[in-house]
């Protein structure tokens, strides 16, 4: 059973000569989800639940995923948060995660080691356009202490297209909303592992980043594809993660060139149709054409 688009009555002008007329309207599902890291804090997200899931489900490392159903997308966007934002390094950081049984709006996370992790905000709403932000001091003396990205992974610029195009195809409440971000996460071969939408573009990649670890244990030889702009709090999460490529189809910010390139990461901007900017470490997109 698939979520995420709401129906909602509106009045419809085709022009400013016409008169307003009834009319029944798709919209992007907006709702909350809180993790509760034990030790830790809470942190309550805002949004869009894509798989109606109504069962509990968990995940340890040893036993893997525990439970039954779809995607659990919950547990996926508490992951790949956890992972982005620095709440854990790897998997093996998590005791468990589990969906609340008594309240499917919740995740539980416990942690091995939940008194060593460092974080400048907890117990806070994060709402659907802001990540927990680093400091400009990233730039300075790497207050956050970000590691350097591996440069393993190389990408043929050919396949700039059809990666955008795998992405779009996967834009399902976009195409009845027009309201949500996308993010998919793309191997060494140019093969997309995972497909996310949210209202908000940090929780589409960090679902996707989920997605994957839920597959296969890490992100590591990966790069993404954005529908979004290229800002700060999303190369943050690149970073930490250890993603190498980032391509998306509109414009990055200052901000974040500079941290792409002191922490290598390889910003690609404005990847629409035959034509993409590479700001930063070129040297992982292959192929003559570079422009």
């Amino acid at each position: 059973m698939k979520r995420g688009v709401v129906n909602v009555e509106a009045l419809f002008s085709a022009d400013s000569k016409s008169a307003s007329e009834a009319s029944w309207c798709q919209v992007v599902e907006e709702d909350v989800l809180t993790l509760d890291v034990e030790g830790v804090g809470h942190y309550t997200l805002m949004w869009t639940p894509t798989v109606a899931n109504t069962t509990a489900q968990g995940y340890t490392l040893e036993d893997g995923l525990l439970g039954e159903g779809e995607q659990p997308e919950g547990l996926a966007l508490a992951m790949g948060f956890a992972l982005s934002e620095g709440l854990i390094t790897s998997l093996s950081d998590i005791k468990c995660l589990s969906v609340c049984p008594d309240d499917p709006k919740v995740v539980q996370v416990q942690l091995h080691h939940p008194e060593t992790v460092k974080i400048g905000r907890k117990n806070v709403v994060i709402n659907s356009s802001c990540g927990i932000c680093g400091p400009r001091e990233i730039l300075e003396d790497n207050a956050l202490l970000l590691p350097v990205v591996d440069d393993s992974l190389r990408l043929q610029r050919q396949l700039f297209v059809p990666l955008m195009e795998q992405m779009r195809a996967g834009q399902h409440i976009f195409e009845q909303t027009g309201g949500s971000h996308a993010a998919a996460i793309f191997d060494d071969t140019g093969k997309v592992l995972a497909v996310a939408e949210d209202l908000g573009r940090h929780n589409a990649l960090d679902k996707a980043i989920g997605m994957v670890l839920l597959q296969r244990g890490n992100v590591n030889n990966c790069g993404v594809v954005l529908s979004s702009r290229l800002s700060l709090e999303m190369v943050l999460k690149a970073v930490r993660t250890g993603l190498q490529i980032m391509l998306a189809v509109s414009a990055p910010t200052s901000l974040a060139i500079q941290v792409a390139d002191k922490f290598g990461v390889t910003l690609c901007g404005f990847v629409r149709e035959q034509r993409a900017t590479v700001y930063t470490h070129p040297q992982r997109v292959t192929g003559a054409d570079r422009g």
